[in-house]
């Protein structure tokens, strides 16, 4: 799904044919942040729900339970959404962007980490990696 740091941070990369030529270690590391947003955000709202939901029962007093359940039902349906946003983004960018290639390979290269047909270009004349 996720093709993280398979740019080369040595080299020069251009996205299309918009003329927007950057280092490689910029999509490298805005990929890593994505994923780790979309990991870690998600996760901690399901725990901070459970802690929520224990500290309720361990009170035992039955409008607590109720909020600590709808506070868990709302933090679990806000993981969702936020582990989905970017597939949900790079689906409306597909759509909104039809035939232009440019677009969809800017988008690619900065939010999958990806390199060649469907990401970032190497830029004529740039560095040589290995």
């Amino acid at each position: 799904m996720f093709q993280i740091l398979s740019i080369n941070p040595d080299l020069t990369y251009t996205c299309g044919e918009l003329g927007m030529s950057f280092g490689g270690r910029l999509p490298q590391v805005i990929s890593t942040v994505i994923t780790v947003i979309q990991i870690a955000v998600p996760i901690l709202l399901i725990v901070f729900g459970m802690i929520d939901m224990g500290k309720a029962v361990m009170a035992q007093k039955e409008d607590d339970i109720k909020k600590g359940q709808q506070t868990l039902i709302k933090r679990v349906i806000a993981a969702v959404i936020v582990f989905f946003v970017i597939t949900i983004v790079s689906m409306l960018i597909s759509f909104l962007a039809g035939d232009d290639a440019n677009i969809t390979n800017c988008f690619n290269c900065f939010v999958n980490g990806a390199e060649g047909r469907d990401g970032c270009f190497r830029v004529a004349g740039g560095p040589t990696g290995p």
